[in-house]
């Protein structure tokens, strides 16, 4: 029986004036995941934080810099070739995304975001955004 791969990756959830930053994937070669939409965020480097992980991410995807705030949500999803830790942070920033590897973004208040096609492994998170945040 094969072993399935472990990734370990972070997410934002920034917010801004009630809504939240949705970003669309690129296409890639797992339909499961090609062009659905996620919160921003990537893989743990060695040596790195999670919120030192998330600061490098948001820079480099978004050109975006982000205050980090608490810990939100962690999410263990199984995809069909590799099992996903994702660890979610509340964040807010004052800037305007510039796009270098999504097809789109949007900000959404909490109510509308189930219009979107997930990625599974975001589901739980945009499920605990519609509830409400404390």
């Amino acid at each position: 029986m094969q072993r399935l791969k472990q990734i370990t990756v972070v997410a934002a959830v920034v917010e801004r004036d009630g809504a939240f930053l949705c970003v669309q994937r690129g296409a890639i070669d797992k339909p499961y995941l090609s062009e659905k939409w996620e919160f921003p965020g990537g893989k743990i480097e060695a040596g790195e934080t999670e919120t030192e992980t998330l600061a490098r991410e948001m820079k480099e995807e978004l050109s975006m810099s982000v205050l980090i705030g608490r810990k939100l949500i962690v999410v263990n999803h199984l995809y069909p070739d590799f099992r996903l830790c994702l660890h979610v942070y509340l964040c807010t920033s004052r800037d305007e995304p510039q796009l270098h590897e999504h097809l789109s973004h949007l900000w959404l208040p909490g109510d509308a975001l189930m219009r979107l096609d997930w990625a599974e492994a975001d589901l739980p998170i945009a499920k605990r955004l519609m509830e409400g945040v404390d």
